[in-house]
């Protein structure tokens, strides 16, 4: 099969992330007219009619990480989503899209990844749907300059030379302690953005550079301090923490607009699949 969408689903503690991938495969089917596959360490747990294959792993290793769900509740739970790096030996396909199982798609924009022959497409920008907030970390990974790109939606043909680009992120992965250093990250913990970043990087010859071609459309986001309200269809309606305002929202809605929503407890809760 030539073209389809690969998700990574591993459940912890909290967060059910095989619910929102058969919410994802079901939305892609409808938008992209493509074929999911789902990598996991829980195959038993997966309802195989949602998916066109189920690819089983071993239990990844992973981060603790800070969930939050609105302003004033957060937990602290294992987050296990580096499999993502090993997506070109994994997908079945010949060009795959490999998105985030916490993006809703309401329209066909990510189809058209599918109409061009470049090795690699990736986000380097999102859009908020504030206006008010300012991520600088969402710009550049360090001090240095050295350019955020979204590891949430990627999209690429099985070339010899994308087979370098991961490649190289598996050598980065196998040394992060040493290149989180290099790359003047300190001591934070493995994040994919940012070994998608460097990696990007690397590939541009250590500069800025347009390896790496953009996505098609916009990808907007939540972060988990807002909160999912209700999904009605291509229409999402969002409570967004006002400005400097702690615990105050803002009623906000998108319609037939793709939507990454950080807020994975608020996701869940809505989802019927």
């Amino acid at each position: 099969m030539s073209n389809g969408v690969l998700c990574f689903a591993n459940n912890n503690s909290e967060i059910n992330y095989i619910l929102q991938a058969q919410e994802l495969a079901l939305r892609v089917k409808r938008y992209l007219d493509l074929p999911t596959s789902v990598v996991t360490s829980t195959p038993n747990k997966v309802d195989k009619t949602f998916f066109d294959k189920i690819i089983p792993v071993e239990t990844p290793t992973g981060n603790y990480k800070r969930y939050y769900d609105g302003a004033d509740t957060h937990v602290n739970v294992a987050f296990n989503n580096a499999g993502r790096i090993d997506s070109f030996d994994l997908t079945p396909y010949k060009q795959t899209l490999v998105l985030d199982t916490d993006v809703i798609l309401c329209n066909d924009d990510l189809k058209n990844s599918f109409d061009t022959n470049y090795p690699f497409q990736i986000y380097k920008d999102c859009t908020d749907l504030t206006t008010w907030r300012e991520h600088t970390e969402f710009d550049y990974i360090n001090d240095k300059g050295i350019s955020f790109y979204w590891a949430t939606a990627f999209c690429f043909n099985k070339t010899a030379e994308t087979k370098i680009f991961f490649q190289l992120l598996k050598t980065l992965r196998n040394n992060w302690s040493h290149f989180a250093k290099v790359f003047d990250l300190g001591s934070r913990n493995f994040r994919n953005d940012h070994i998608f970043s460097m990696a990007i990087h690397i590939m541009n010859g250590f500069m800025e550079g347009n390896w790496a071609k953009n996505l098609p459309g916009t990808l907007y986001y939540t972060l988990d301090r807002d909160l999912l309200h209700k999904i009605d269809d291509a229409k999402l309606i969002f409570l967004l923490q006002k400005e400097n305002i702690h615990g105050e929202y803002i009623l906000s809605s998108t319609k037939d607009m793709n939507v990454h929503v950080m807020n994975k407890f608020s996701l869940e809760r809505l989802l019927n699949v």
